[in-house]
Parts: structure tokens; sequence; C-alpha cells
């Protein structure tokens, strides 16, 4: 996403703004990528900002500090004025947002006149095309009588980089290139039930007792000790 943003940035001092920060990775590569640029991540959630902050000062050193700021808001709703940034950028966020619409149009408001924005989202797959050790999973908790997850709601995953494309049209941006790719990762099979008890699914564990637990991990251990390697893969369109 940087190097796709990279060549359109054309301000000496570039003021960039990073929609949904979270916790900072994607605000801190562009304060180390440009030595002159000042970031400011914005985030819903003030636990998310504070942990960009932390990342901050763990990670930059000096003067690139001071290059860094975080502020609770909400992406539809951006407390700053009119072309207040040379660019802007969001990384897996403008899925999670309830008016897609409004907040791409809010990013186009608080920039400058021609200010490039990127970003990357998921893109919305079906229920067949889910990863093996997403299937084992819901396949174990459906042998220990467990309810599975939620899902999320599909519906806010643009269906094609072509309907995200017109989307950024809508909002007033111009001159919009999109492309489809996917992102993927290898998972072990420790790996990946760390992944589940330690994120993705934690409040699923947290309601379960130590012994259920272990009990749970094991399962899952043994069963996808059985997938081939290149099964045990995450792999996903954005």
């Amino acid at each position: 996403l940087i190097d796709a943003l990279a060549p359109l940035l054309s301000a000496a001092t570039p003021r960039l703004l990073d929609v949904g920060t979270g916790t900072g990775t994607l605000a801190l590569e562009a304060v180390e990528r440009w030595p002159a640029a000042r970031v400011t991540g914005i985030d819903a959630s003030s636990e998310m900002a504070s942990w960009a902050d932390r990342e901050a000062e763990r990670r930059l050193a000096g003067g690139a500090r001071s290059r860094f700021d975080t502020t609770v808001a909400f992406a539809d709703r951006l407390p700053f004025q009119d072309a207040t940034f040379d660019g802007a950028m969001s990384s897996f966020v403008l899925q999670l947002v309830p008016n897609r619409a409004a907040a791409l149009r809010e990013v186009r408001r608080v920039l400058r006149p021609g200010g490039p924005f990127a970003y990357v989202t998921w893109l919305r797959r079906g229920d067949d095309e889910a990863d093996p050790p997403d299937r084992i999973f819901d396949e174990t908790l459906d042998e220990f009588g467990l309810d599975p997850p939620e899902p999320d709601a599909p519906e806010r995953d643009p269906a094609s980089a072509r309907a995200a494309a017109d989307g950024l049209r809508r909002a007033g941006f111009r001159a919009v290139r999109s492309w489809e790719a996917s992102l993927g990762h290898r998972w072990t099979p420790r790996s990946y039930v760390d992944f589940l008890e330690g994120f993705s699914e934690e409040s699923l564990f947290d309601e379960l007792v130590e012994r259920e637990r272990r009990a749970l991990r094991r399962r899952l251990l043994e069963r996808l000790a059985g997938l081939a390697p290149d099964e045990l893969r995450f792999r996903y369109p954005i």
C-alpha cells in the first residue's frame, strides 16, 4: 500500500492521514519511509489509539516520534478542516465502517485538491471458499457441541475491485485505479490454534473452563496435523 501511494505524493513535507490506524502498523511505516512526513492516525477505539502511541514510543527514535500523533474519531465524522492533508491511506478498515460511502466522502473532504488516497480491504467471498483450517475449526466445534462464532457481515466487503473503485468515484475521487490480489499466510497447527485462542475467537475460548479449553486445543491440533502443508494456509482476496 505504501509503495502504491509513494509516487502520488508530491508535497515536500506531506501531512498524511491513516484512517483506522489500529496498532499503527501502516502509519509508523509511513513515518519511517518518508523522513519529512507527519502522520495522524485516527481510530474509533481509544484503546487502539493508545496502542499505536505505545508502538510509536517503542519503534520511533528521536525526532521521528514527534511526527506521529493519534486522534480518537470515526471515519465518517473526521474532526479536521477541509483540505488538511496531502494524502490518506487505510488498511483493512473500510470494510468495518457502518457507512463506507460517508467515510470515503469525509476522506475526500479533508484532502487537499488532488490529494491521493490509497486503501486495501477484504473482498467478498462465498462460504464454500473457506480455507481447510477454518472448516476443521467449525467441524470440531460441532463435534464438541459448541455453537460456531457469529460470522462477519460479508455484505460490508466490496464485491470486487471494480465495485470498490466505483465507490471512490461516487465519493468524488478521480483517476481511480483498483486491482485484486490475494493475501496469504502459512500456518502451523500450533500457530493457527494460538491465533484462534488469542485473537480471532478469544471470546469463545474465554467462555470455556480450563479442561474444555485443553480438550478443544488438543483435538484441533490432532485434526490440523492431518492436513497437507499446502492446506495449512490462510488465503483471502483483497
